[in-house]
């Protein structure tokens, strides 16, 4: 594992989670807001998405493999359990779901390809956008949502 994947992922599992009990959302949105305007866009989430791949797919072969995949699911699951409280809902049960494993494998072989994941960003995007704005905001979350 490179220096530079290791330190995203603690990186990944050290984000405070103060941000996300000051509003609905918080830890989500200081996490995939890249220009920091409190909104996440659909490009916020192909980029995101797509740095997470690089950061996962540790022999950098285009593909993440049962063990990647593995590694991905239990670190998002440390963060979550981590920084989330409750049941993920609202915008955060839809990340989850854009997550799942059946769904980014689109092709059934048992990998994720780097095509496959950015293809479902969009997918991952509108299951985010509860309130169908064109962007995910602390409106996305908390109570009520999902």
């Amino acid at each position: 594992m490179t220096t530079t994947r290791l330190l995203g992922l603690c990186l990944l599992l050290a984000l405070p989670a103060a941000a996300q009990q000051g509003r609905p959302g918080g830890h989500f949105i200081d996490n995939w807001d890249l220009d920091g305007d409190g909104a996440v866009t659909e490009a916020e989430i192909e980029s995101k998405r797509d740095a997470l791949f690089t950061m996962f797919d540790m022999d950098e072969n285009g593909l993440l493999d049962s063990a990647e995949w593995t590694l991905f699911e239990e670190t998002r699951k440390e963060d979550m359990a981590t920084n989330l409280k409750g049941e993920p809902r609202g915008a955060m049960l839809g990340l989850e779901q854009g997550f799942a494993h059946d769904l980014n494998d689109i092709d059934g072989d048992g990998a994720v390809s780097r095509a496959e994941f950015a293809d479902r960003a969009p997918d991952a995007f509108t299951r985010m956008d509860i309130d169908a704005d064109g962007v995910v905001t602390s409106a996305d979350f908390g109570p009520g949502k999902g």
